[in-house]
């Protein structure tokens, strides 16, 4: 493996190297063979003898480790300087196909950006975030990846004690918005511009002899953030903390804490019982990813015109409603568009509200709809059958307007609506048994997630609607 370690290099006054703080007996939990594939690692790295890796104990030849600095508005109020209070960058690795990826290792101890924290992180929340970005890969939502999960002996005080733990995390870049906000709010122009140029650089070279390059830059990084929350907006998935240092430039999902994913169909919904005005609720995801982009767009005000800055903001809209657009047409099972596709959907959405619908099971239950049928095995599920049979009446109506075979439009759908998500009580039961490193739960559940479109009757349990107490699980900052 090669480490090339340019933020180290490249960016000075940008972070603060130290070293992670290993756990006390720590031992290698779990990993995700697949990215270890895709990596070119070798599995004999991760036996029990190499745990030392990836706890933070022993680094790999040409890494460099450090911890970056940023800042950030965090629920809607400048939060002045934080950074990787918790985290490391241990080094970027060179894949043999040009790219390359961060190794960040989450949980490894105090750095100058803890602030009143213990850079520390555990278990449960550990394996939260390596199911969650594992799942909305595998959902083809870009996100970062998770490839380790360390437990240990170290109590760690959060609610309650619990055990110390890390995890690796690997992504093509650790940059946020809270990066530029730091050096903008600081009065250092030179610095943002450093950066941006370092980004383009790195991440979109095919711009960095362009005379306009930050316009277009800026407009690709609004639109990739657009396209990203309709991804989320269609599986149902709120991220519960959209603060601006929780955004990614690459518009990757990024920070894995109170996440959840829909149960009952419930747009209003706040997965973080910390947000008590509802900020970051399901249904306002999209005005506070425009927000963000707005604080961003400041933050770049020394190298783009108002006019520029406001030239690329508008396109965030377009961007995510064409997105949006396309991937709930694909859910309906609407090969082609016609006018009064939003009003099947919108109606739809309203029934299932009102009944409190399973949003993964309604839609994949609708994509084994048979045009033949008059009636719909959704049907069952909605209290005002009426009402329902209206809407599908309508539904069906569009669908052979379209003369497709069912074959195809189900084939369709089924790629669209997957089979399985990773619910909050989900991630529960293969939590607690880890506490005592039972890892066959947690394993089995990966596997479920990493085939969410497929219907594998081994997995059938983990498809199933919510039990009552799963819907209450409570989450905060700390999970």
């Amino acid at each position: 493996m090669q480490f090339n370690n340019s933020w180290h290099h490249e960016l000075d006054g940008f972070y603060s190297a130290l070293n992670p703080t290993p756990l006390k007996n720590p031992r290698l939990l779990y990993h995700s063979q697949e990215l270890a594939r895709t990596l070119g690692l070798n599995e004999t790295l991760f036996s029990q003898d190499n745990v030392a890796l990836w706890s933070g104990a022993r680094l790999l030849p040409g890494m460099q480790p450090l911890a970056q600095v940023y800042s950030g508005h965090q629920f809607g109020v400048w939060a002045g300087q934080l950074g990787d209070g918790r985290g490391v960058l241990l080094g970027e690795q060179q894949l043999p196909d040009g790219r390359k990826v961060d190794w960040h290792l989450k949980g490894a101890g105090l750095t100058p950006y803890s602030r009143m924290g213990d850079g520390r992180a555990v278990l449960r929340s550990t394996i939260r975030e390596f199911l969650a970005s594992e799942a909305l890969h595998h959902l083809g939502i870009p996100t970062t990846r998770a490839l380790t999960i360390v437990t240990s002996d170290e109590p760690v005080y959060r609610e309650t004690t619990e055990p110390g733990a890390m995890l690796l995390r690997v992504a093509e870049s650790h940059v946020r918005f809270g990066h530029f906000e730091h050096f903008f709010y600081r009065n250092q122009p030179d610095k943002v511009k450093i950066l941006a140029d370092y980004v383009i650089r790195h991440h979109w070279p095919i711009l960095a002899e362009q005379h306009d390059r930050y316009l277009l830059w800026f407009t690709d990084v609004v639109q990739r953030t657009a396209r990203l929350i309709a991804a989320w907006q269609s599986v149902g998935f709120a991220h519960g903390v959209m603060n601006t240092d929780n955004m990614s430039i690459l518009g990757i999902t990024l920070d894995y804490g109170p996440y959840g994913f829909m149960d009952d169909y419930r747009p209003d919904l706040i997965c973080n019982h910390s947000d008590h005005q509802g900020r970051y609720a399901f249904d306002n995801q999209p005005a506070v990813g425009l927000w963000n982009l707005n604080r961003l767009a400041q933050a770049l005000s020394a190298l783009l015109t108002a006019d520029q800055l406001h030239q690329a903001l508008s396109e965030y809209q377009p961007a995510l409603m064409q997105a949006w657009g396309e991937k709930m047409r694909a859910k309906m099972g609407f090969l082609t568009q016609d006018k009064g596709d939003n009003a099947i959907l919108t109606d739809l959405l309203s029934l299932m509200a009102r009944t409190g619908s399973d949003y993964t099971q309604t839609f994949r239950m609708l994509s084994h709809t048979e045009q033949a049928q008059a009636r719909s095995p959704l049907r069952d599920r909605f209290v005002d059958r009426d009402a329902f049979d209206h809407w599908y009446h309508g539904y069906r109506l569009r669908l052979l307007q379209e003369g497709r075979s069912d074959n195809e439009r189900q084939q369709l759908m089924k790629a669209a609506n997957p089979a399985i998500v990773l619910r909050n009580y989900l991630a529960q039961q293969a939590i607690e048994p880890a506490g005592n490193d039972d890892i066959q739960p947690l394993a089995r559940l990966h596997q479920a997630l990493s085939q969410p479109f497929a219907e594998i009757p081994e997995f059938a349990d983990l498809a199933q609607c919510p039990p009552d107490w799963g819907k209450k699980l409570a989450v905060s900052c700390s999970s």
